[in-house]
């Protein structure tokens, strides 16, 4: 009997998780375009800009802003997209208010309320780390906090999309076996990428990325002079602005040069997941999981390669940004999917139940 998925009625609220799990996408992609577009401080105060509510445009609005803010002139191409960044996360957080209220509105045993307050909150605290990566001047331990909150944020959306569509894998009771003995290691995958993501952020907000500037070698070296100690000291002390950032060469390697082993690492380990996902058996639930997870490896991959080789790109490193992401979304579904999969054999008994 091949694998397959199972629709029970969609609960209340999916179509407006699903928006917002989209809408947590271009949030993503206007915080990775403003951050590596040293746009960050595009506008010095918040939650305004230069003290406007969008961003100064015009000649008489940008003298009176340089007047107010001496030290930080008004350049163009760094107000909008922080400030675009700022109404779309705001968005957002209006679409996790109504989540609550339907959740609480339409509230029994299998409608989720526990997971939309959480992400509500969450939403608040992430606005917190916005506001605090402007006032703090790009302190790079908020910076990568705002940026994990970012992924979680949209892992968040996307697992409260998975519980309302309601949709489940169904397995006969060989291939349950099968696929319940792979939850522990979907799991530690999940918690792999999610490091790895961790250290990307903590090579951008260091300004660490353009470190190892070659490949396969580092600054022409296999193992070049490293400062660990400093690169990865949370409590560095650091001077009232950040942008551009402060660390010493030797330390920026040492960041970027564990994010390279920590892609090999996640990079073995997620295509011996796929493996395991393929030796279930020829059903097609498990063979496209694997394969999507081996697509969006390689999409990783090559956009991690591609950073290097073409030289930082921008475009390129934000869509590097967008696909660790993804990579972590993937990692998201198969958990799901593994945690609320039914043995046929108890489908009638166990259906209400969940």
């Amino acid at each position: 009997m091949n694998l397959f998925d199972h629709v029970d009625k969609r609960k209340p609220g999916f179509k407006l998780a699903l928006i917002g799990t989209v809408l947590a996408v271009f949030v993503l992609g206007l915080g990775a375009f403003t951050r590596l577009a040293d746009a960050g401080l595009g506008c010095p105060d918040w939650p305004g800009c230069y003290g406007h509510m969008f961003w100064p445009d015009s000649a008489t609005d940008v003298e009176k802003a340089n007047q107010l803010f001496p030290d930080t002139p008004v350049e163009h191409d760094k107000t909008w997209p922080e400030m675009v960044h700022r109404y779309f996360a705001m968005t957002l957080g209006f679409i996790s208010v109504m989540l609550v209220a339907l959740a609480v509105k339409y509230r029994s045993p299998t409608q989720p309320l526990k997971l939309p307050i959480f992400m509500l909150g969450f939403i608040i605290l992430q606005g917190m780390f916005g506001m605090w990566t402007v006032t703090l001047k790009l302190w790079p331990q908020i910076v990568t906090a705002h940026l994990l909150g970012g992924f979680s944020t949209f892992s968040l959306y996307w697992l409260l999309t998975l519980r309302l569509s309601n949709q489940h894998w169904q397995l006969p009771a060989d291939i349950f076996e099968k696929v319940s003995a792979l939850k522990k290691w979907a799991l530690l995958g999940l918690v792999i990428v999610a490091c790895q993501v961790a250290l990307g952020g903590w090579t951008t907000s260091n300004y660490a990325a353009v470190a190892c500037p070659d490949l396969p070698t580092c600054q022409n070296q296999w193992l070049p002079v490293m400062n660990f100690a400093q690169g990865f000291d949370i409590f560095q002390a650091i001077g009232p602005n950040y942008l551009g950032g402060t660390m010493e060469n030797e330390s920026r390697i040492a960041i970027h040069f564990s994010h390279r082993i920590g892609a090999i690492i996640t990079t073995i380990y997620i295509v011996l997941l796929a493996f395991m996902l393929l030796r279930v058996g020829p059903h097609s639930a498990t063979q496209r999981m694997a394969k999507i997870l081996l697509i969006m490896l390689s999409l990783q991959v090559l956009l991690g390669l591609g950073n290097i080789l073409l030289k930082f790109p921008l475009a390129i490193a934000v869509a590097h940004n967008l696909g660790g992401a993804f990579l972590l979304l993937v990692l998201v579904t198969l958990n799901y999917k593994l945690q609320t999969s039914r043995c046929l054999s108890t489908t009638h008994t166990t259906h209400t139940s969940h």
